[in-house]
């Protein structure tokens, strides 16, 4: 797909919005992403690339973190979430060469025609699942966190979906998967745990709708979740093992 051709489609980049923000989600529009039970690494990486030698200088990119759901709050929920609340992600196709067959939020590298992150991160968004951008609203643009294996320094837009259209997998050859996840689902207790990867890594993990979240995309959520106002106590002393986890939802590592 050309690039300029999506972008023209698309319309220009908005600008964050600030002054109509959903009372619900004010905590991940306002806040740092926090680990306060210590089961996070991937938030450590925001430093990380401070001592990535320069022959290996990081690419850069950036994901969009999108929640759908009323503007109202559920005065009756904590942190006031309805019941309607959710957050879009892609499961990545079996086919590609990194991070394949994961759960991921849609995103991509930045290209040379890209107006900051907000446009890589909707641009991306566009291609990969035929979001229309202009009933998306940017909330927060997040401080950079570095991906190893594909040494990516990624920017997290976090952006509230106030018109929702469509979504679906636009190429078969990227996404097995588009799905929006109730955001009931991911702080279920039930469906939170941490898990071990063979190599050493741990870090937390969700089982929602067929599928094992883990690693960047897990970590960014469980980011957002502490300082949403929403999450609920989880046993973050609940292990497991990370490739019979996967197995546990038909996918591999």
């Amino acid at each position: 797909m050309d690039d300029h051709e999506g972008r023209e489609k698309a319309g220009a980049a908005p600008r964050l919005v600030t002054d109509a923000i959903p009372e619900w989600l004010r905590g991940v529009a306002e806040h740092e992403l926090a680990d306060p039970t210590g089961t996070n690494p991937v938030l450590d990486r925001r430093a990380m690339r401070k001592f990535v030698s320069a022959a290996l200088r990081p690419r850069q990119a950036a994901v969009l973190v999108l929640f759908g759901g009323s503007p109202e709050s559920d005065p009756d929920a904590l942190g006031g979430l309805p019941a309607d609340a959710d957050v879009l992600l892609t499961q990545r196709a079996a086919t590609l060469r990194q991070h394949r067959g994961q759960v991921a939020f849609p995103g991509g590298g930045v290209e040379s025609g890209d107006d900051g992150p907000i446009d890589t991160a909707l641009r991306e968004a566009w291609e990969e699942t035929g979001l229309d951008r202009d009933g998306v609203e940017p909330i927060a643009v997040l401080p950079k966190i570095f991906v190893p294996p594909s040494r990516f320094d990624v920017t997290p837009v976090v952006a509230y979906w106030r018109k929702p259209g469509e979504v679906r997998v636009v190429s078969e050859a990227e996404a097995a998967r588009v799905v929006r996840v109730p955001l009931a689902d991911l702080i279920d207790p039930a469906n939170r745990f941490v898990v071990r990867h063979p190599l050493g890594y741990m870090g937390p993990a969700f089982a929602v709708d067929g599928m094992l979240v883990w690693g960047f995309t897990a970590g960014v959520l469980a980011g957002l979740l502490a300082v949403s106002g929403w999450e609920r106590d989880w046993d973050h002393h609940d292990v497991r093992d990370l490739q019979s986890s996967l197995a546990a939802v038909g996918m591999t590592l």
